[in-house]
């Protein structure tokens, strides 16, 4: 496949950030793109609606389906996909991309957050990709994605933040187990992770502020992987966790990595779980963070 032209992805988490930004690539196709996310109304500390985001997406090209969804809530998570198939006539790509974070040791971690963390990453990925499975099976080139990490079982990764590693990583177990059920039928089933921190609205108001920022790339980075992976061959990649630059480099032989960056004067920041024998491409330098 060439291109997203008419095809239909399903994101989570598409109202800003890296889910936005997936979403803008394949609308310069002309794809159709379902926005599920719970951001109705404007926050002062984040950018974006799932409104916004639909206007910016048709105005890409593409077309746009902004659907209001708590991918906790079951009954929400069908009633979204059901409405995706009804105007679009069905789905290609699941995009597992919402995600909860918070960076706290075992007993500054409350139960709250613990659960919060768990039933979006681990639980919401795994119903959003359950209920979007059956309709999967009838497309050309089926995919689904996780916005998850290498399964790396390293202390370090554990140790600073072990509620979020665990939620994180369920995201990766579901790629393991999914991409080997699915394999049969021929479905796609893949991680994506970025070298490098990417700059959102998390890592600046709950990481690094506008340092951090700095020493980030922009999410086209991931943007440009999953649209690479996504007009593949039908399933010659599955079961794979995949690095941004890596994989736009081997894949899709891009060289001029300095176009993702927020400041080339600043060095790069590495991201959390990317395991130690993963080279970056010739030319990237990433100095690490603290457990990175």
């Amino acid at each position: 496949m060439t291109n997203l032209h008419g095809k239909t992805l399903f994101i989570t988490g598409a109202s800003r950030g890296i889910g936005l930004a997936i979403a803008m690539r394949a609308a310069r196709d002309g794809a159709n793109i379902a926005i599920a996310a719970k951001t109705a109304d404007p926050n002062p500390k984040l950018d974006g609606t799932i409104y916004s985001a639909a206007a910016a997406i048709e105005q890409a090209g593409g077309k746009a389906l902004p659907l209001v969804c708590d991918i906790r809530d079951e009954a929400q998570v069908i009633a979204a996909v059901d409405a995706t198939v009804a105007k679009f006539g069905g789905i290609d790509i699941c995009v597992n991309n919402a995600s909860a974070i918070s960076l706290t040791p075992t007993v500054a971690t409350d139960m709250k957050r613990y659960d919060l963390m768990h039933a979006i990453n681990g639980r919401g990925t795994f119903l959003v990709s359950k209920t979007c499975i059956p309709h999967l099976r009838k497309s050309a080139n089926p995919h689904i994605l996780m916005l998850s990490p290498p399964l790396d079982m390293k202390a370090k990764w554990f140790a600073p933040h072990v509620a979020y590693t665990i939620a994180k990583f369920n995201m990766s177990l579901c790629v393991l187990g999914m991409a080997a059920e699915l394999a049969a039928e021929r479905i796609s089933v893949n991680a994506l992770w970025p070298r490098t921190v990417i700059a959102t609205a998390a890592v600046k108001n709950l990481l690094g502020g506008d340092k951090l920022v700095a020493m980030s790339r922009k999410p086209d980075i991931l943007a440009d992987a999953a649209y690479l992976l996504f007009t593949q061959p039908r399933h010659s990649l599955t079961g794979q966790f995949l690095i941004d630059d890596t994989f736009l480099h081997t894949v899709g032989s891009v060289t001029d990595f300095d176009q993702y960056r927020i400041d080339t004067a600043l060095p790069l920041a590495s991201d959390f779980f990317v395991p130690a024998d993963s080279v970056p491409p010739p030319g990237v330098q990433v100095s690490n963070l603290p457990n990175a």
